[in-house]
């Protein structure tokens, strides 16, 4: 393949452009949040991000490198097709979840981070092991993207792919260091018009060249491989529930979510940004479904590709780029590789910063440095900026299962993390020792069902498990969802044990060594004042709350647990006196 010098000099104008707007926003906004308040302006942006930056900021998040190149190559391989093209309705119907039941109350007590009410419910500690899937799979699916993007340049101009994974890593790296929240999310408005803008254009070309078929044609019959409607058999019916499950509530706890639920300006406009961002991924997965059928269309011996075709290449998950490049003329490739581009750049720099701020806050702040000044928490946030944005990188040169890795982290955070937040805002008495109980019975499970992208043989053959060409067992049965609903009813009922317990006496409170039932006030579990500062809260939006006056099983279990103590914090106290 020929080296393509204005390819890479149309890459190398379009980094540049995203790296002057980041470095603007975060010129434009150096100042935003009063004095001792940089580092959370850093995390939320001051919570004063408008419905078109926020809107565009939060589709962005999802729509990425992944996202695209995912729903191309699901609607592309034979067998699949657009039935299994699973990502636009999921991560859309997560968002519409999100925002119905879950933006709201996260927005409106004035969090910084997802992790917060961990912390604030069941303590540090259970905050710290929460951070485990939650990083992992931030940074594992920062590094997919990115070795996603290395592959995609390199097909299309034939540059050397690590090069390509640097520059596009330190690019992101750099102008979310620099403006946090406002850069990412002024750089995303950008990226997402170039991501419309560049597949959309590519499409036409595509679709006309000589030895495309009608793709209305392929649709519902075999020309040159099976249908691109593809089927759902009877035997994986369960494995498509339990992967949309999966993609549907999986995709609501994490913190790139969050960050764009915590920055609004309103827990009513965390609400529509959420519901913005679900049309915004439907509109968006139209040109890569699009595109996935055009490969599916092709006589790929009538091309320059020649044969055999992508799939027998084993080049499936390479179909967007192969498409824009054998099937487009080259300026217009050039177009739809800036779209790959900016959709790499868009979700890796919300992973990054996602990451970063987590470990500030909750990690190194709540639970190590309580009375870290505001200038040393935007230092610790750079610095692990730059370390999370170079392990990503280094993941993605070195790593030979990313994808493999951030299927596995991405169940953990559907399988520990989701129930844990269902329990944390919603149901009422759960304490450490279920958290802890669930956790612990959710990995395991997970861990047991195996992974084939890892050569990882389960321990436990669910029914309907088969071999694959591999001799690796692949699993059938929902186990991932089995999972989760084990833990989510195991933290209930190991919560509701242990306050019965040391409530009615029949374990002595000497052996509440979490402090999570007996005692009233711990300095494990943070009061209201330490999470969130009244002037980032709306206070006629939070709840009522009155202080627990009785620790006994007969009262009424409401989560009073997770805000006693407001009327101790001399800053709230006065502002409500004001």
């Amino acid at each position: 393949m020929a080296f393509h010098a204005e390819g890479l000099v149309a890459i190398i104008v379009f980094y540049l452009a995203i790296l002057a707007v980041g470095i603007w926003a975060a010129w434009k906004t150096k100042n935003t949040g009063s004095e001792g308040d940089r580092s959370e302006a850093i995390i939320v942006g001051g919570r004063d991000i408008g419905l078109l930056v926020g809107g565009f900021t939060m589709t962005a998040t999802w729509v990425g490198g992944g996202y695209i190149n995912g729903t191309a190559e699901a609607v592309y391989v034979p067998g699949y097709g657009l039935a299994w093209a699973q990502a636009p309705i999921g991560y859309s119907l997560s968002l519409i979840l999100g925002g119905l039941f879950f933006a709201k109350p996260m927005r409106s007590k004035g969090y910084v981070t997802m992790l917060d009410p961990f912390q604030q419910l069941y303590g540090k500690r259970m905050g710290g092991l929460l951070f485990i899937p939650a990083l992992m799979g931030e940074m594992f699916w920062a590094a997919a993207i990115f070795s996603a993007l290395g592959a995609t340049i390199s097909v299309i101009i034939d540059v050397n792919m690590n090069i390509s994974v640097i520059i596009s890593a330190l690019i992101a790296t750099m102008y979310t260091l620099v403006g946090g929240l406002y850069s990412v999310a002024y750089t995303d408005v950008v990226q997402l018009f170039c991501i419309f803008l560049g597949l959309w254009i590519s499409v036409p070309f595509a679709m006309s060249h000589p030895a495309v078929t009608d793709i209305g044609l392929t649709a519902v019959h075999h020309v040159h491989q099976a249908p691109w409607l593809g089927s759902i058999n009877s035997l994986d019916i369960y494995t498509w529930l339990d992967n949309f499950l999966l993609l549907t509530l999986g995709g609501i706890p994490w913190q790139a979510y969050f960050q764009r639920v915590l920055s609004s300006s309103s827990a009513t406009y965390a609400q529509v940004l959420s519901f913005l961002a679900a049309f915004g991924c439907i509109v968006m997965a139209f040109p890569a479904i699009l595109i996935g059928a055009i490969g599916a269309s092709t006589a790929w011996n009538e091309t320059e590709y020649g044969v055999p075709d992508p799939m027998t290449k084993k080049e499936a998950d390479m179909i967007l780029p192969i498409v824009l490049q054998y099937l487009c003329p080259v300026y217009i490739s050039f177009f739809g590789l800036g779209a790959v581009s900016a959709a790499v750049m868009s979700s890796a720099d919300s992973s990054i910063l996602s990451a970063s701020s987590m470990f500030a806050r909750n990690i190194y702040q709540l639970s190590f440095r309580q009375n870290a000044s505001d200038r040393e928490l935007v230092w610790v946030m750079r610095i692990t900026i730059f370390l999370f944005g170079a392990s990503a990188t280094a993941m993605a040169l070195l790593a030979s299962s990313v994808y493999g890795l951030w299927y596995l982290s991405s169940d953990l955070v559907y399988i520990i993390i989701f129930p844990q937040l269902l329990c944390v805002l919603f149901i009422k008495g759960t304490n450490t020792y279920g958290a802890i109980a669930g956790y612990l019975f959710g990995l395991v499970l997970r861990i047991t069902g195996g992974e084939p992208y890892l050569y990882l043989q389960p321990l436990i053959y669910y029914p309907g498990c088969y071999p694959d060409e591999n001799n690796i067992y692949v699993q059938r049965f929902p186990f991932k969802t089995l999972a989760m609903l084990t833990s989510f009813f195991t933290n209930i009922i190991v919560s509701y044990l242990a306050k019965y317990l040391f409530e009615s006496g029949t374990l002595p409170p000497k052996l509440d060594f979490l402090d999570a039932v007996v005692a009233r006030y711990s300095k494990e579990h943070m009061d209201k004042a330490t999470l969130v500062k009244s002037d980032n809260i709306v206070l006629n939006e939070l709840a009522p709350v009155n202080p627990r006056h009785s620790l006994t099983l007969s009262s009424t279990f409401t989560n009073k647990e997770a805000f006693n103590y407001v009327d101790s914090s001399p800053e709230l106290s006065n502002t409500e006196d004001n």
